[in-house]
């Protein structure tokens, strides 16, 4: 794989996940406590799914990290190339498929998504971003060991890579949504 390409890869789809969580209103993380608009459930019963929806999580991370770190790629030949997309496109299918689970469980309910929620959207999607990025350090050879500075760093840029969203969403004045005149009632046959 050509460094250029996997970088803008990266790039790209940190800037998706970053501005996502903001222009989005379906929630993307199966909580332990109940957001505004979903249904009531039984606590443990919420924290049994959180539990198994962020093990899952890191799941795709670390299957992110061994089929895509490990595969063999060859750009002159077609196999491989194929064979390379196609596992990434799996590994990103897989993900978006556990994601998008908590909007499809609280389909037809308007949930409300509060600040603190959508950053901990952008830090879950920052972390399958960087899963996805070690993994194409170690596709193309050495994997350098990283630390803190580094997180900081990616971190802070995976945040300003958002703010366009967070200007959407709590700057800029939306315009509501013209409401349908109310029909007078017709009169009762008694008058």
């Amino acid at each position: 794989m050509n460094q250029t390409f996997a970088v803008w890869i990266v790039i790209a789809l940190s800037l998706a996940g970053a501005n996502l969580p903001f222009l989005v209103q379906r929630p993307f993380l199966m909580l332990p406590w109940t957001q505004p608009g979903e249904a009531a459930r039984p606590v443990w019963l919420q924290w049994l799914e959180a539990l198994v929806f962020f093990a899952l999580l890191w799941g795709v991370g670390y299957l992110t990290l061994a089929l895509i770190g490990q595969a063999f790629f060859v750009a002159s030949d077609p196999a491989s190339a194929a064979l390379f997309m196609g596992k990434l496109l799996m590994t990103a299918a897989l993900a978006a498929l556990l994601l998008a689970y908590p909007g499809w469980r609280n389909r037809g309910r308007a949930v409300h998504k509060p600040f603190f929620v959508r950053l901990l959207e952008m830090l879950v999607l920052y972390g399958l971003v960087g899963a996805l990025g070690f993994a194409f350090e170690a596709n193309m050879g050495n994997v350098f060991p990283q630390t803190w500075e580094f997180y900081a760093v990616t971190l802070s840029l995976f945040l300003v890579l958002g703010y366009p969203g967070f200007v959407y969403r709590y700057l800029l004045r939306h315009r509501k949504p013209p409401q349908k005149p109310r029909t007078p009632s017709a009169p009762s046959p008694a008058d």
